[in-house]
């Protein structure tokens, strides 16, 4: 197949959740199948980000693209002009008329098997009549995200943004999944949510993956008995409302009961709030970003995920349960991962259960032995990339299928297989 992937930012450096999901997917499948790579560029990618498009893509196409740095003057702007438009701003903000013109150029060539919109943000900018079949793959149920948002605010003027917020983003979320060939989501529950919610008929769960050769003990990391580790990009507002949550109300009992336990926070771009933290708070350290997040995993005992917020699956499990650490999270924390609660993690809901379940690991190492033992076997034998790239082939098949059963309505017309101007491209 030839995939038209379409995506709002180059992947490198693939420091966060949905950067390491597309960049393996893509690895995978253009082993197979030809990629082309179609994305906005504001420029704040890594200098070598272009030179490293290779490794997941067969051709880039980038539309110069301006994003508002959050907090400043601009975004608040932004924010406010937002009130008189249907759409959510964390949607609106990535219409791009210039990229819509050059996907439309890329099909008119007559290759593309499968269009592929990575994340819902980028959708707006794929017209209804493209005449190929379209794959919307879905990350997160997205209202989902922001339904919790406006549930868990406490300051009355933000919750009832939110909540508008969400309004949005539901009434978006489900018409552009309606209009799809086939929606991918990225676990079983996410997969029924839309189906039900939604009306969506051709949906499926394509399970997130992990790289089982690269996560994996070294054997050479010291082991801190009582440290506890989190790993997330620290400028996503779910991970920060996790870490400063658990912080606040789990990490000052579980220091009573086991004095010596410290926490880690690992990831980029801490905001204020979460720096703050290791000011403040005894036993908190806050890494910011680095290189490798490999030996701050290794060197716990217990890998935690406090979230309260989300939607979509961890990928952060599933790479510490391949570090064989024992890993204790909130049900949202494992939402969607088919996972055996007790057995390959620790469930723990509520600021005294999640307490009680760190202390009691804490306390008996050889049954967080046993958690993470079940944990690494799990992830080894299902959840590699390269069967979870097949799968997401056969779906894509089955968008060209369905697409053809609906007489692919407003299709443009497709020159000879393999004609493609040199111009194609490069515009």
């Amino acid at each position: 197949m030839h995939i038209l992937w379409i995506k709002t930012e180059l992947l490198h450096p693939v420091d966060k959740g949905g950067r390491i999901r597309t960049y393996n997917m893509l690895r995978e499948l253009r082993r197979a199948h030809r990629v082309t790579y179609l994305t906005l560029d504001d420029g704040g990618a890594s200098p070598n980000a272009l030179a490293r498009a290779g490794e997941y893509a067969n051709e880039v196409v980038r539309v110069p693209f301006r994003t508002r740095p959050k907090r400043s003057p601009g975004f608040y702007a932004e924010l406010v002009a937002n009130l008189a438009s249907p759409l959510p701003y964390a949607v609106a903000k990535y219409r791009s008329p210039e990229m819509t013109r050059r996907l439309e150029r890329l099909v008119a060539v007559g290759d593309v098997d499968v269009v592929v919109c990575d994340f819902l943000f980028p959708a707006l900018n794929v017209p209804r009549a493209l005449g190929v079949p379209t794959v919307l793959f879905q990350h997160n149920v997205e209202a989902a995200i922001w339904r919790r948002h406006y549930e868990v605010a406490a300051n009355p003027l933000k919750r009832a943004y939110m909540r508008e917020q969400w309004r949005r983003m539901r009434a978006y979320e489900g018409a552009e999944c309606r209009r799809f060939d086939h929606v991918v989501a990225v676990s079983e529950s996410d997969r029924d949510t839309i189906a039900a919610e939604y009306g969506v008929e051709s949906v499926s769960a394509v399970p997130t993956g992990v790289d089982t050769a690269f996560f994996r003990p070294s054997g050479t990391a010291p082991r801190e008995p009582h440290d506890l580790v989190f790993t997330g990009s620290m400028d996503w507002l779910p991970n920060e409302d996790a870490v400063v949550h658990f912080v606040e109300h789990v990490f000052p009992v579980v220091r009573r009961a086991v004095p010596g336990a410290t926490f880690t926070v690992v990831g980029r771009h801490p905001t204020p709030r979460v720096l703050a933290l290791a000011e403040r708070e005894p036993g908190v350290r806050v890494t910011g970003g680095v290189p490798d997040v490999r030996p701050y995993v290794e060197r716990a005992a217990l890998f935690v995920v406090p979230i309260r917020i989300g939607g979509g699956t961890r990928l952060k499990i599933y790479e510490a349960m391949a570090m064989e650490r024992a890993v204790v999270s909130t049900t949202v924390g494992a939402e969607g991962l088919p996972l055996r609660p007790g057995v390959d993690v620790v469930i723990a809901d509520g600021d005294a259960a999640f307490a009680d379940a760190v202390i009691r690991l804490l306390r008996a190492p050889e049954d967080a032995a046993v958690v993470a033992h079940e944990g690494a076997t799990v992830v080894r034998e299902r959840f590699g990339w390269r069967h979870v790239a097949e799968l997401f082939a056969a779906d894509c098949e089955r968008a060209a299928s369905r697409h053809a059963v609906r007489g692919g309505a407003g299709a443009t017309p497709r020159s000879p297989a393999g004609a493609r101007p040199p111009s194609a491209l490069g515009v």
